[in-house]
């Protein structure tokens, strides 16, 4: 009498381990951009509120915040991911900067994400990927 075996072979699990490894390797670099991009938004909301700071600031002086501490904003992002600085104050603009830092340190392609004021005009930098537009 022959028995029935159950169960499944060396050659079978070894199959379905390199499928699901391609499939990590193809999903894993993908989820971890997803959520640099994720992150980014906090430097945006952290620039933001620089950047209506500033006009506070502007409209009761003849220049704008030289500092970050003189508007009462925080020099980092909310989790930190993003140290916040002021440079080229005048009294017609300002650059402000987003650096990358912390978990958000591996995001070479924004790692300074910039708001620059001058005439009335407001560039955003470096790149329109870096403001998801």
């Amino acid at each position: 009498m022959v028995r029935a075996t159950r169960g499944f072979t060396l050659v079978e699990l070894l199959v379905v381990m390199v499928v699901v490894a391609i499939l990590a390797a193809v999903a894993v670099p993908s989820y971890l951009d997803q959520v640099r991009r994720g992150r980014r938004a906090e430097a945006h909301e952290a620039l933001m509120q620089l950047q209506a700071a500033q006009e506070r600031w502007r409209s009761n002086n003849v220049s704008y915040a030289a500092t970050v501490a003189a508007l009462g904003q925080p020099e980092s992002s909310v989790s930190g991911n993003y140290a916040i600085s002021l440079a080229g104050a005048s009294g017609t603009g300002y650059t402000a900067t987003a650096t990358a830092q912390a978990k958000q340190a591996g995001d070479k392609a924004c790692a300074a994400i910039t708001v620059a004021v001058a005439n009335n005009l407001t560039t955003y930098g470096p790149s329109n990927a870096c403001w998801n537009r």
